[in-house]
């Protein structure tokens, strides 16, 4: 398959990071961006990638394709941000700041023909697939 997602070892790399200095971790969010969690299926005739995107608005998504390259990006800001917040947050776990996925396609997917569509927080991107071209068989004469 030619739908290889990109940068996965410096996903384990912030893992670590993330594990061992648990502390740097707030302050790092606004810089750093997260890779959101995709399924990739091959289908008989295109791929269809789909990528958890949970609170961000269809206008804050950007795919982009750059030398056979798919990239997705997105951005989630907090919630009343600007405003005074009552209280102390005992636990927070959900995520804000920048998305960032990008797969290399290869040479097995029609790029002019991506699609995208997003609905309830789910992105899907549909990549077909090149024809395959039956190799011509024919005689050459021997003069």
């Amino acid at each position: 398959m030619s739908l290889i997602p990109r940068g996965n070892f410096m996903d384990i790399d912030r893992f670590f990071n993330d594990f061992w200095s648990p502390v740097q971790r707030e302050s790092e969010s606004t810089q750093s961006f997260f890779a959101p969690r995709v399924d990739i299926k091959e289908n008989k005739d295109h791929y269809e990638i789909t990528a958890d995107l949970p609170g961000v608005k269809k206008e804050d998504i950007h795919i982009t394709l750059n030398d056979g390259v798919l990239t997705l990006e997105a951005s989630l800001e907090q919630q009343n941000k600007d405003e005074k917040e009552e209280g102390q947050f005992i636990r927070r776990e959900r995520r804000y700041g920048r998305y960032m996925r990008s797969f290399n396609l290869g040479s097995e997917v029609h790029e002019e023909d991506i699609s995208a569509s997003f609905n309830d927080g789910v992105l899907t991107l549909v990549a077909p697939k090149v024809a395959e071209t039956q190799p011509v068989q024919r005689r050459i004469e021997v003069s």
